[in-house]
């Protein structure tokens, strides 16, 4: 029996008046994947105000690593809303805020003293562990690559690549930022194999510190595991460790930006695990919160405390119901729940592997239920089809299913479900996935005749 139940056309007539209002009382600027109105939530499914009911596999940009309302995590807001919703951490202590801090200390990766400073989101952690790092080593430089994503703060922005999208008419921007290359294997250089770029991206971290930056100015390093918005590209391993190395050397801080991999979506707590490479401050937020708005900075004791007092700070980090809901998940994030990642993982893989000849997918990768698939137009110069990615994202929500884009091409399908989705309600949501490309394909792809036509000079 199908798990999507379709009462009206997507987007119903509920959901198109909604729209209308965000229209007119909401900057246009602000983007929307999916042309839905949402009533309620639960685990993997959400009910439209026409009475629809999707799955969802983008989970809020990967915020529902445990999915919607997740009975433990209702439970335990409701309980905290009723007893304080937010004194305020810069005000007084309570019980909520050094729980979470014990347990993140204890839970990521690293056997040294550590502490935790909390947030309200993923820029706002970037920000402050930036902060903290050159607090601590007396320097200014950052060093991020060609692809990150880590934010819409102006610091932040700065650090994120993507122009057009994310950057385009909102500098200056802040200096002292400077970005390499990033081996991703897919996109190795002509005439160099995957292997040979990943080696030459390693040369490169130590040539930056000749034709970029001194290491004497460098305060840190910050790498995505996975890289998130720039199309889930696990970072090799040899380049973790030679960053690795280069912040040993160097004594710059390595900083692991875990807001998009972290919080189990890799089938480990934090992804960085799976390559065996200890950083000096992991970031967390997205799935942390399992929908409420926490971030967190947890990492080497002396360089948490490395600020005056003061120095840090949030008005609403770390209030009380934020934190209640984080313990919750990571209550619920065991290594037994964590390893459902790694059935997501197998079956997107077997979906779309048959399809390689008949759909123009350049690369399927990621780790766990964290996965792209990337479209290109032709298999040998692998030139983005973004046009193809755009078209089937609404083609499937009218099929009763909520995905989003990815890439720095924008030309990748993201799949971000919760860690248990059932695997036929996985199989299901998949299966419209690829019926609305071959759709969307159909339509883009020139008939065989006009496309055989000689092209004039």
């Amino acid at each position: 029996m199908p798990h999507i139940k379709l009462n009206t056309p997507i987007p119903g007539p509920q959901s198109i008046a909604l729209q209308k209002r965000r229209a007119a009382a909401i900057s246009s600027a602000l983007g929307q994947a999916n042309p839905v109105a949402i009533a309620s939530a639960q685990g993997c499914f959400v009910t439209d105000v026409d009475g629809n009911t999707l799955i969802d596999l983008a989970g809020g940009i990967g915020m529902m690593a445990v999915g919607h309302n997740h009975p433990a995590v209702v439970a335990a807001v409701q309980a905290q809303v009723a007893q304080a919703i937010h004194p305020g951490a810069l005000v007084t202590n309570f019980e909520a805020y050094p729980a979470l801090a014990e347990k993140l200390n204890a839970r990521t990766p690293g056997d040294f003293p550590k502490k935790t400073l909390l947030g309200n989101g993923g820029a706002e952690a970037v920000e402050n562990a930036v902060k903290l790092a050159r607090s601590y080593t007396g320097r200014q430089g950052v060093i991020v690559f060609e692809g990150a994503y880590h934010g819409r703060t102006n610091l932040t922005m700065s650090m994120t690549s993507k122009y057009g999208l994310f950057k385009k008419g909102f500098g200056p921007f802040a200096g002292e930022v400077y970005r390499l290359p990033f081996p991703n294997p897919y996109r190795a250089p002509e005439g160099l194999s995957a292997e040979g770029w990943i080696q030459w991206c390693c040369w490169n971290l130590d040539n930056a510190l000749t034709a970029h930056i001194d290491a004497s100015a460098l305060a840190c390093v910050v790498i995505e595991p996975v890289m998130g918005e720039g199309g889930f590209i696990p970072t090799p391993t040899k380049f973790l460790r030679k960053i690795r190395e280069l912040c040993d050397r160097t004594g710059a801080v390595m900083i692991a930006d875990e807001i998009q991999s972290g919080s189990g979506r890799t089938g480990k707590l934090f992804a960085i695990e799976h390559a065996g490479v200890v950083p000096d401050i992991v970031i967390s937020a997205k799935s942390l919160g399992a929908g409420m708005p926490i971030s967190a900075v947890t990492g080497r004791a002396e360089i948490m405390d490395a600020p005056h007092l003061g120095g840090v700070g949030s008005t609403y980090g770390g209030s009380p119901v934020a934190c209640a809901a984080a313990l919750a998940v990571l209550d619920v994030l065991t290594p037994e729940f964590m390893a459902h990642a790694q059935t997501v993982e197998h079956v997107i893989r077997e979906v779309f592997e048959p399809l390689r000849g008949e759909l123009p997918i350049g690369d399927i990768r990621g780790i766990g239920a964290m996965m792209v698939v990337e479209f290109v137009r032709d298999t040998h110069s692998k030139e983005p089809w973004m046009e193809l990615v755009a078209a089937t994202v609404p083609l499937v929500a009218r099929r009763g299913v909520l995905l989003l884009r990815a890439g720095l091409y924008s030309n990748c399908l993201r799949f971000l479900p919760p860690l248990d989705i059932p695997e036929d309600v996985l199989r299901e949501a998949l299966g419209e996935v690829v019926e609305a490309l071959r759709e969307a394909h159909a339509g883009l792809r020139p008939p065989a005749a006009e496309a055989a036509q000689p092209v004039s000079a």
